[in-house]
């Protein structure tokens, strides 16, 4: 099987879960595929959206396009419900003046239904996400 971005919308991700919203900018940007669009926070951190990929998944690659984001937390779950996280990644990001961060982060035991993003810190009272990649494999669906 070949890798394909399973954090897409088109593949059926949704983002279920985010601590803030603005109706110009909603959360669902993350994953829709579209460079123009992105999600941002309303201030204050921590901050965390959770994705839902609806079945069990293997992941080998992120790519995350971001700015303003100092550290970031990732976590995965592989239950049936959003529970029972386990850390996974943690990376502070350098911050680019006028460009967008692009973390790329090659990953070891990548099986998740679940990934929670959590923004500990920001480099401004704001941060934005414009979009979360995740190569990988559909392992199986939820049963």
């Amino acid at each position: 099987m070949r890798n394909i971005d399973v954090c897409l919308s088109s593949e059926g991700t949704e983002v279920i879960l985010a601590t803030s919203s603005d109706e110009k900018h909603p959360p669902e940007n993350i994953i829709d595929g579209n460079p123009e669009t992105f999600w941002t926070t309303t201030g204050m951190f921590p901050q965390e959206f959770i994705i839902c990929f609806h079945k069990h998944v293997r992941i080998e690659r992120l790519l995350i396009q971001s700015y303003f984001v100092r550290t970031l937390r990732i976590e995965k779950s592989t239950s049936k419900e959003p529970v029972d996280f386990e850390q996974w990644i943690e990376r502070d990001l350098v911050h680019t003046e006028g460009q967008l961060q692009n973390e790329e982060i090659m990953v070891h035991d990548g099986h998740a239904t679940y990934l929670r993003f959590i923004i500990v810190s920001a480099f401004d009272h704001f941060a934005s996400v414009h979009s979360v990649s995740a190569e990988g494999i559909a392992d199986s669906n939820l049963s």
